[in-house]
């Protein structure tokens, strides 16, 4: 590639204005493209007569159109057909193409001894050559000589084997812009969540204990397989038309986040949270927004980190009911991120519950931990554990035990503790739990 760059001197400015300069760069450069071409039954094409060709496919590169040229017996009569001829040949319309070529005959004993007539990596003291119109060509007239080709290794089963590439010379100018536009940021969502806010074109109804909330079929079923199954399925509902929900209150948290809406991300964890996720769609920034704000303490009574977690956990349930994958994630990612003594527990349940493998091994490792596992067990969350997933309870002593065996390794060499259980007696050692 060639640059060559242009910069015009203004005159001397005057003492009043401030001096400037403009400047642009040309660029040269090859577009390169490359085809293979077979020749096979080489043996029934001798004879055919000098000057007369065997033509690949025309193929494309840099805007023209190229094809490849062979010649059996030769393409000049004063050679007695003692050479066969390659040549590469403009089979389009164009003038002043000008180009960098590479012929080669392929070695088909796998030794990569090629026959390779090049252009390419050398310096050229014309230049690339040009081609000024269709069916002008570049190549060789003495490209092998018959009688060597013949017992050669380039010839297999009757075959030859050429590849040719080609280096189209383009060359542009760059300079300054003379424009900038602003492109607003995309913005699909807002306009389907004011659709959603204001009802319009809405022709199916969520009846929540006794609340009725209006949507948009095609939407809720694009975004969610389940809505998708329940709307439009073999098994749709019945009544499509009003549709009970029982598992979301119509008002939860509701005044937690009145006045915090926007339409980035316009939840306030009722069922109007999960309808709203299926026009805004799961932004990152959104979440970010709806479960760190900083007037929560003073709102619901307790920590922000504490709401956080319960937005995070309500949502998380909500995504899973719904088959909103990426929100679940986005959701079980920030629970990760908040583990805490008060709200493990009920972080690890839900974990179970909606088979979110990774928060549920942050939740074990967190609770097997010797200084956080007692505070735990005297949570609510702890008894609610108990209850509902029972079964992680085993999981939660294999942690614990892990956590045990290794405290007794790092601790017991004060106690003359061998690394293999034992003692200087011999005796087992067993690890103890606090």
């Amino acid at each position: 590639m060639g640059t060559i760059s242009f910069h015009r001197e203004l005159s001397k400015p005057s003492t009043s204005s401030s001096p400037s300069s403009t400047s642009s760069t040309s660029r040269t450069e090859t577009v390169n493209g490359s085809h293979q071409f077979k020749i096979s039954g080489y043996s029934l094409a001798n004879g055919m007569g000098v000057g007369k060709y065997i033509a690949s496919e025309t193929f494309m590169v840099g805007g023209y159109e190229w094809a490849i040229y062979f010649y059996p017996d030769g393409k000049s009569s004063e050679d007695n057909a003692s050479y066969v001829s390659l040549f590469i040949a403009l089979a389009s319309e164009g003038t002043d193409a000008r180009a960098l070529f590479e012929l080669t005959l392929l070695d088909q004993s796998g030794k990569g001894c090629h026959k390779v007539h090049s252009h390419f990596g050398r310096t050229l003291e014309s230049g690339p050559y040009t081609l000024k119109n269709r069916g002008s060509m570049w190549g060789y007239k003495h490209f092998f000589k018959r009688t060597l080709l013949e017992t050669s290794d380039y010839l297999k089963d009757d075959c030859l084997s050429i590849r040719c590439c080609v280096g189209v010379v383009k060359s542009h100018t760059e300079g300054p812009k003379i424009y900038s536009i602003v492109v607003p940021p995309f913005d699909l969502g807002q306009h389907f969540g004011r659709q959603l806010e204001s009802g319009k074109g809405a022709d199916v109804k969520f009846e929540v204990d006794g609340e009725i909330f209006v949507a948009h079929k095609l939407v809720l079923a694009a975004r969610s397989p389940v809505f998708r199954a329940q709307l439009f399925g073999p098994l749709k509902d019945r009544n499509t038309q009003c549709i009970r929900e029982k598992i979301w209150k119509p008002r939860f948290l509701r005044e937690v986040f009145s006045g915090y809406m926007d339409w980035d991300f316009a939840w306030d964890l009722s069922f109007d949270d999960v309808m709203a996720s299926f026009y805004f769609g799961e932004h990152g920034v959104g979440i970010e927004k709806l479960i760190s704000l900083a007037d929560m303490e003073e709102l619901v009574g307790s920590t922000s980190k504490w709401a956080s977690t319960l937005v995070a956990q309500h949502l998380l349930a909500a995504a899973d009911h719904y088959a909103l994958e990426r929100l679940k994630l986005l959701c079980e990612a920030k629970l990760c991120e908040g583990v805490a003594i008060n709200t493990v527990a009920t972080t690890l349940a839900l974990a179970e519950q909606h088979n979110c493998l990774h928060l549920k091994a942050v939740c074990l490792k967190f609770v097997a931990s010797p200084e956080n596992l007692k505070a735990v067990m005297q949570t609510d969350g702890f008894e609610y554990l108990k209850e509902s997933c029972p079964s992680v309870l085993t999981e939660l002593l294999h942690y614990v035990a892990r956590n045990g065996e290794h405290s007794v390794i790092a601790c017991g060499y004060s106690k003359e503790t061998l690394l293999d259980g034992c003692d200087v007696n011999g005796r087992r050692v067993k690890p103890r739990l606090q």
